[in-house]
């Protein structure tokens, strides 16, 4: 697993995944990022179900403000501190080490929005699919990375599809509040 641009550019992380982590393939990862662009500049990010925090770890890299990984494995929260301290990153970021629904909830209340949120949940997990299109909340954009065989729907609530990308077994769904 490496850094493909900004600040760390071609750095190595830490990429041995702990058991039921599923990391985000580099080319998939440097294709989403080709679609966000300099976009990610300045924004508050969400990487939902982080596994080793290489979504995050990017957006990071490319400038982005603060990070939030929410991974509820103790082990791969560990991989994260160790990959963010490796490069010397010592702020603007925040670990949720918990589950995703609970941990949407606690940023909500904290008020905490999203510029854009990334959210590669267990293919199998429909229920943290479901979770993040209904508590997904502000004017960000929704990713949700899920395996080319699953439908996600075209709305839900506020939230319309936008785009949707597939890439070997992977695919993404871009989702943007109706008004937006």
């Amino acid at each position: 697993m490496r850094i493909i641009s900004g600040r760390f550019k071609s750095r190595r992380l830490k990429s041995t995944p702990p058991p039921g982590i599923r990391p985000t393939s580099d080319k998939l990862k440097e294709t989403l990022f080709n679609i966000l662009g300099a976009g990610v500049e300045g924004t508050t990010f969400l990487d939902g179900c982080a596994g080793m925090g290489g979504i995050g770890i990017e957006a990071l890299s490319r400038g982005a403000a603060h990070v939030v990984f929410v991974e509820q494995s103790r082990k791969a929260c560990r991989i994260i501190r160790e990959n963010l301290e490796s490069l010397g990153i010592r702020d603007g970021y925040k670990i949720l080490e918990m589950d995703l629904p609970k941990a949407l909830d606690i940023c909500a209340r904290d008020g905490i929005q999203f510029d854009i949120a990334f959210v590669d949940p267990p293919y199998d997990r429909d229920d943290l699919y479901q979770a993040c299109l209904r508590k997904f909340s502000g004017s960000g954009l929704l990713i949700l990375e899920h395996s080319r065989r699953k439908d996600l729907p075209d709305s839900s609530g506020a939230l319309r599809k936008t785009r949707s990308l597939v890439q070997g077994d992977a695919a993404l769904a871009f989702y943007r509040p109706e008004n937006m």
